[in-house]
């Protein structure tokens, strides 16, 4: 071999070595999931911060995330076997990619809504109305984006809000993150408590939350100890309360190499 076919040979291997290190030119392993039956004890990527996370933990074996483009990449690469995520954020995740994709069966999907006193059915009207404009003006949707899908969004109250005299006492649970939770340095935060605050400033109203276990809202507004909770999701007691419109409707659904 002469000296010039003897480093095209060798630029040749070089090549080929670097082909096979670069993500993306290997195979990826073979897929598993095919339903979202399939994901129990499996390895499942997740978002931190985000209802999936938990989902994941109650599933299989969590690996969490703190970026989608992350998440996808281990996907790939056969780290995680399948990844969880709220369907609206995993479409445009996945839009461009030929290597992932969505199976068509959502894992879980529900909706989320305030419990209201039988008897206080002008207190239910106002909040739909505040519920129905917070929808119309994009609130929702970006505090949705926010909790759900990690994405960048902060509501403020609006300059101009007239507070009325008077609070509304809000039953919400203290560790029912990312919905309604207690911060390190005691205050109360998540999805449900920033919605609650969009809607007392419809209502023009401020709010105090009285602490309660998860299973003990519609009790809190049954005997009167709360004008309303959050985070009802309709069923088991609706006999006790009135439910209001959705603030929030989730739907996650199962992520998975082609």
């Amino acid at each position: 071999m002469n000296r010039k076919t003897k480093k095209l040979a060798c630029a040749s291997l070089a090549l080929f070595s670097l082909l096979l290190l670069t993500p993306g030119c290997q195979d990826m392993p073979p897929n598993l999931v095919y339903s979202p039956a399939d994901i129990s004890g499996r390895v499942i990527g997740a978002l931190i911060g985000t209802p999936s996370e938990r989902l994941a933990d109650e599933l299989g074996k969590k690996r969490a995330f703190t970026s989608g483009d992350d998440m996808i990449a281990n996907l790939r690469a056969g780290v995680i076997d399948c990844a969880i995520m709220e369907n609206s954020a995993a479409a445009e995740l996945t839009a461009e990619s030929t290597e992932v994709r969505i199976i068509s069966e959502p894992l879980v999907e529900y909706e989320l809504h305030y419990a209201v006193a039988k008897e206080n059915a002008e207190l239910l009207l106002a909040i739909d109305s505040a519920i129905n404009a917070l929808k119309q003006n994009g609130t929702l949707n970006g505090l949705c984006g926010k909790y759900f899908a990690d994405k960048s969004y902060s509501y403020a109250t609006p300059e101009g809000v007239d507070i009325h005299p008077g609070k509304l006492s809000v039953a919400a649970p203290p560790d029912s993150r990312p919905f309604s939770y207690k911060t390190s340095d005691g205050e109360y935060s998540g999805l449900d408590i920033e919605v609650t605050r969009a809607v007392c400033d419809m209502l023009g109203v401020e709010f105090s939350i009285i602490e309660c276990d998860s299973w003990e809202l519609v009790n809190a507004v049954w005997y009167g100890m709360a004008d309303l909770a959050v985070g009802w999701m309709p069923g088991e007691g609706d006999d006790l309360v009135s439910v209001s419109d959705a603030y929030a409707n989730a739907v996650h659904v199962v992520i998975v190499r082609r």
